[in-house]
């Protein structure tokens, strides 16, 4: 993926550069034990890959390893949640929703019981393949009623998320990057909140709106436009469901084109989202969709899949470049 540096230190809420954080779900789900006596976590003989491990060596009481059946430990994590406790329930993101999906529907969703949802290595991180890339993870949750649903963008985001996801009463899916996960908010001054988005620059015309990782990719596609002479407005959304619709109405409202970035397939999403948004309030805009296009991934490194299916930040580029052509009926001028 595209080089780790923002230099976008105008921005209050973001680091000079991008740091390196290591497992920062491990620590924050450890801590959150410490203070909370009813927080519960459930694994599917992936401690390890989920980072739940520590956790487990803390607190071996609250620690449930239900072995590779997902299906029952959803069920097992209904009954500890009413019964008072808050369960943490984890497997890889396509296992957690993809593979018992009818049971978090029924046992979970319909009767809006407070089970938290944690499925690691997301969309195209993962290097094994169709079966073991969440693609489809955010639709599927989304599409349920009561449901929550959280992408984060970093190490920052998913410190602060944690917490308030413990607190928050009702079900949540969060999925997880896991081990060396990059710091891009400024701890001190940026305070993630559930169903906000966040305006990282503004600009005219054209915006960029991402969730999840492609923030990185996106800062990163903004520095080499600035060069270039264009300045689009970029807004990052964490929130898949409920998502911040008062900021997007907003934003649509000012721009002529949005270019929508997702580490997922682009229908169920985010881009499917905003296309929601837009159309029922009648906006005569220009939606452009990025991420993968009504297909399965093959294997490969993140490097190797994020170039494939053209989610860098050069590819961010070229679709900005070619939005702002059509808006100007290609006599945009770009520096060189």
């Amino acid at each position: 993926m595209s080089s780790l540096v923002i230099g976008m230190a105008k921005n209050k809420f973001l680091l000079n550069k991008i740091e390196q954080d290591f497992a920062p779900y491990k620590k924050i789900l450890t801590t959150l034990g410490k203070s909370n006596p009813r927080i519960v976590v459930l694994g599917a003989d992936l401690g390890n890959s989920t980072e739940i491990d520590e956790f487990k060596n803390r607190f071996p009481e609250r620690f449930f390893n239900i072995g590779t059946a997902e299906a029952n430990e959803i069920n097992i994590a209904v009954g500890l949640a009413i019964e008072g406790e808050i369960p943490f329930v984890h497997s890889f993101g396509v296992f957690i929703t993809r593979r018992v999906y009818e049971q978090i529907c029924i046992q979970v969703a319909m009767q809006n019981i407070n089970v938290k949802l944690v499925g690691t290595i997301p969309g195209l991180t993962s290097r094994l393949g169709p079966t073991h890339q969440a693609i489809d993870d955010l639709a599927l949750m989304r599409t349920l009623p009561n449901m929550t649903v959280i992408d984060p963008a970093d190490a920052t985001e998913i410190s602060q998320a944690i917490p308030l996801i413990a607190e928050h009463q009702g079900p949540v899916y969060i999925r997880m990057m896991r081990r060396e996960v990059p710091k891009i908010f400024d701890s001190k001054k940026y305070q993630f909140q559930i169903g906000k988005a966040v305006q990282i620059q503004e600009g005219k015309d054209i915006a960029i709106i991402t969730s999840g990782i492609m923030l990185n990719q996106a800062l990163t596609a903004t520095l080499k436009l600035e060069k270039k002479g264009i300045f689009p407005t970029l807004l990052h959304i964490s929130t898949i469901k409920p998502i911040d619709k008062p900021a997007i109405l907003k934003l649509a409202k000012k721009v002529k084109t949005i270019i929508t970035i997702e580490n997922h397939l682009i229908t169920g999403s985010l881009g499917s989202t905003i296309a929601e948004i837009i159309a029922e309030k009648g906006f005569d805009i220009t939606l452009v969709r990025m991420g993968l296009q009504n297909e399965f991934a093959t294997p490969g490194t993140p490097d190797y899949l994020f170039k494939k299916y053209k989610l860098t930040d050069d590819n961010i580029v070229d679709k900005v470049i070619s939005a702002l052509k059509k808006l100007n009926n290609d006599k945009l001028k770009i520096k060189n």
